[in-house]
């Protein structure tokens, strides 16, 4: 039970477990507290705080998206932005795997498979990502310690896995950064403390799924040996 709603994209694995046993799903009209009730999914009827869900939701799709600046990640937006959802021309119901911010760019994934999110965005996985930062000017050696050694902002705990410069002008630099963490503007709120300005910032790697060559706009299906890495847990450094 708790699988199936899973793929059908409401929710992780684990979330669709609570879900089930808060009394929020019912089979044919019966309501469940097992995560583990075998249904037929071409006969029996779930619903989800009495919304149903279709067998045919769960075909699970697999997208890559290159975010151009200026869009939103998330799937609606109170101010009318850009929305990044909507430059994948994919029917159905698709979600956000983590996020990129306004002014952001690069790789983003969007999939209805929540035991795949799950893989990607839970930190005890350790899944890399990877993004590629124009500043204003180079760092100095011991902010680059700061940043791979841990730098405390308003009491959480930021931290940087690798970080290399890959191209210096008179005017900027050029960093290759790695991080497992995924918190929300991190490599902003970083540079910002330490008195830096980023000028762009664009997200290259995702675990084994790499932006590659999309252009801003441009999507592509994940092929079955990204799935099958991710999903099997495999290393997914670079």
């Amino acid at each position: 039970m708790s699988r199936y709603i899973a793929r059908s994209g409401v929710a992780s694995r684990r979330k669709a477990e609570a879900i089930i046993r808060a009394g929020r799903v019912s089979v044919n009209d019966i309501k469940t507290l097992d995560p583990f009730l075998h249904i037929d999914p071409e006969l029996d009827r779930v619903t989800v705080d009495s919304v149903a869900i279709s067998h045919r939701q769960n075909r699970l799709t697999y997208v890559a998206l290159h975010k151009p600046r200026g869009y939103i990640s998330d799937l609606a937006d109170p101010r009318g932005r850009p929305l990044a959802r909507d430059l994948i021309k994919v029917p159905g119901r698709l979600y956000p795997v983590g996020r990129l911010d306004y002014h952001s760019e690069g790789l983003m994934v969007f999939t209805n498979d929540g035991d795949f999110a799950h893989m990607l965005l839970h930190p005890r996985h350790g899944v890399e990502r990877e993004y590629l930062v124009k500043v204003q000017r180079p760092l100095e050696g011991p902010e680059v310690d700061l940043l791979l050694g841990g730098l405390r902002i308003e009491g959480i705990l930021f931290r940087l896995d690798r970080l290399k410069l890959i191209k210096m002008t008179e005017k900027n630099a050029w960093y290759r950064v790695v991080a497992t963490e995924g918190r929300n503007r991190m490599i902003r709120r970083l540079a910002e403390a330490l008195g830096h300005q980023v000028l762009r910032l664009r997200r290259v790697r995702i675990g084994p799924i790499s932006l590659g060559t999309l252009r801003p706009g441009q999507y592509r299906f994940l092929t079955l040996s990204e799935i099958r890495e991710v999903l099997e847990g495999a290393p997914m450094q670079g």
